[in-house]
């Protein structure tokens, strides 16, 4: 083939220097030679241009390379999902007396067991309205933010319940009479929740190393998230009082910092989030996490 080309290239130089023709037509044995005018010809990857200068007839040679994708400074993907687990590290000191929160009167003080989880049924749930990245330095490295709903369920292996006050013997009605407590329930629960939700804005640097080619590329990226508590329940289920959704204030924190970060081949993404300081505001030292995957097309 190089032969050829080459052998072909010579031709219309020494035709279109001597001014004898100004065309090249096309072969019909030779499908890789195309005479797309009377100034240029195509040879498989090679383009042969005549200018026609009157002065100085001048011929250009260039060698045809593909035209790379472009890619957009600003990426937007809608509707992202996660799916994963919630967990935390619980490291309330339980001995200290005098919480309004697990140690009442006329209630068994609580303990670290009563906030075990359940860990294979505890689940995290992001929804995101829209994720965006904006390129920084070639594509690859960006700055990655989004907006959604951060959905996390806490399934309890204790039959604890949170009450919203109420009329229970306290030593100080005045001062306890509306705060929020948990308490370890009579009856046994075949499914026992804490759900708190967040709208949740997460902002991350991202490396990309093949933007152009999303499928076969490996992405890190790193950030923070501000989050906005707008719902906490507890949601039971018994025999004896069947389906219960307890929604109340019930001492959680109303914004969650979170460290995060996300690492993905292709369209697989493993993301994870860590609060360092506790869901709670008073009392109970608990910091939660997540762990999970995403089905990512930015």
């Amino acid at each position: 083939m190089k032969k050829i080309i080459a052998l072909i290239v010579c031709i219309y130089i020494t035709t279109t220097a001597s001014a004898q023709i100004d065309t090249i037509p096309k072969t019909s044995g030779d499908t890789s030679l195309t005479n797309t005018n009377n100034d240029t010809v195509r040879v498989a990857g090679v383009i042969i241009i005549n200018h026609h200068d009157k002065k100085k007839k001048e011929v250009e040679i260039t060698i045809g390379k593909k035209e790379k994708h472009k890619v957009s400074n600003v990426k937007t993907s809608w509707w992202l999902f996660d799916i994963g687990f919630a967990n935390y590290i619980d490291k309330t000191d339980y001995s200290l007396g005098g919480s309004y929160l697990v140690n009442r009167p006329g209630y068994p003080a609580l303990g670290e067991d009563d906030f075990k989880l359940k860990a294979g049924k505890s689940v995290n749930v992001n929804i995101w309205f829209f994720m965006q990245r904006l390129n920084l330095i070639n594509h690859q490295l960006n700055l990655k933010y989004g907006l959604g709903l951060e959905l996390n369920n806490y399934r309890y292996v204790s039959n604890i319940s949170y009450k919203q006050g109420g009329n229970i013997p306290y030593t100080n009605p005045a001062v306890y009479a509306n705060y929020p407590f948990v308490f370890r329930d009579s009856i046994s629960f075949t499914k026992n929740k804490l759900a708190a939700d967040y709208l949740t804005v997460p902002i991350m640097l991202n490396f990309t190393s093949n933007p152009r080619n999303p499928k076969k590329s490996f992405l890190l990226s790193g950030g923070i998230s501000a989050g906005y508590l707008y719902s906490q329940r507890n949601k039971q289920k018994s025999a004896e009082r069947g389906k219960q959704k307890n929604k109340g204030d019930y001492d959680l924190e109303q914004f969650k910092i979170s460290a995060i970060g996300e690492i993905g081949l292709g369209p697989v993404v493993l993301y994870g989030s860590y609060s360092p300081a506790s869901m709670y505001q008073k009392t109970l030292n608990i910091k939660p996490f997540t762990l999970g995957i995403r089905l990512n097309n930015l």
